[in-house]
């Protein structure tokens, strides 16, 4: 499916990341980060924006096989320690040679309406290694906020609509965090708060611990966006009362 540019008839370029990687016929898979231009004032900004959207409609189509290894990448690139190659079965390089482009773009058009405008899906890995290799770039505690962000595009299941722009900056209701957890509410909360799937319960302790940590680093006194903050942290709250098997819980 190939990506399409809206049809406006007013149309900029808010940010822009190239990502180079290996042909899917290549044996050998390679990825390496592009330049670009990525804004992340207020973090996440709308350079994180554009990286969420690449890795939320990435990660859909991303093999089921391959989901722990992602879950493990988010965690050294969050805390900023080194990074064992290859990942995703691609190994991350600086060089370019032999390799080709995709370009993906945040573009806005008419009534100041955001759009993803988004390479065409092939192979889901190196799009979503770039993205989260460029993510864990930034600094503390920009970092923090963009990985929280980014965590949740994991979660979105809808390819590239126009509804991705509005969950990804929490305009959408709480309806649609309910939605989320509609189908296996146990284990969107055991990742969302930083866990492995199918772990089984974890300590009261351990739940309570990731989540005044993951709270710190999306709530505005703390740093945090203010853009999605309410959403983000009633997705936490939720995450939490699920795991703790109750509905309101002491903070």
């Amino acid at each position: 499916m190939k990506s399409k540019v809206p049809a406006s008839l007013f149309i900029v370029i808010l940010a822009e990341f190239d990502v180079w990687h290996s042909r899917p016929a290549v044996p050998t898979r390679r990825v390496a980060v592009g330049e670009g231009n990525l804004p992340m004032d207020s973090a996440p900004g709308l350079g994180g924006l554009l990286l969420a959207g690449i890795v939320a409609v990435n990660a859909e189509a991303l093999a089921e096989e391959l989901r722990p290894g992602l879950h493990d990448l988010f965690q050294r690139l969050e805390s900023g320690v080194s990074v064992p190659q290859p990942r995703l079965r691609h190994r991350l390089q600086e060089d370019r040679i032999g390799l080709t482009r995709s370009t993906h773009r945040l573009i806005g058009g008419d009534l100041n309406r955001l759009e993803f405008d988004l390479a065409p899906l092939s192979s889901p890995e190196p799009q979503i290694l770039a993205a989260l290799y460029r993510s864990g770039e930034e600094p503390m505690p920009q970092r923090r906020t963009l990985f929280t962000l980014l965590r949740s595009a994991t979660r979105w299941r809808g390819g590239n609509s126009p509804d991705l722009v509005d969950f990804l900056t929490g305009q959408e209701s709480m309806h649609s965090v309910e939605q989320w957890a509609k189908g296996d509410p146990f284990n969107w909360a055991l990742e969302l708060l930083g866990f492995e799937k199918n772990l089984g319960n974890p300590d009261s302790r351990l739940v309570r611990r990731n989540f005044r940590r993951l709270l710190r680093g999306v709530h505005p006194d703390h740093g945090g966006s203010a853009m999605g903050a309410g959403a983000r942290i009633q997705e936490l709250k939720t995450a939490r009362n699920i795991l703790l098997g109750r509905g309101e819980v002491r903070r």
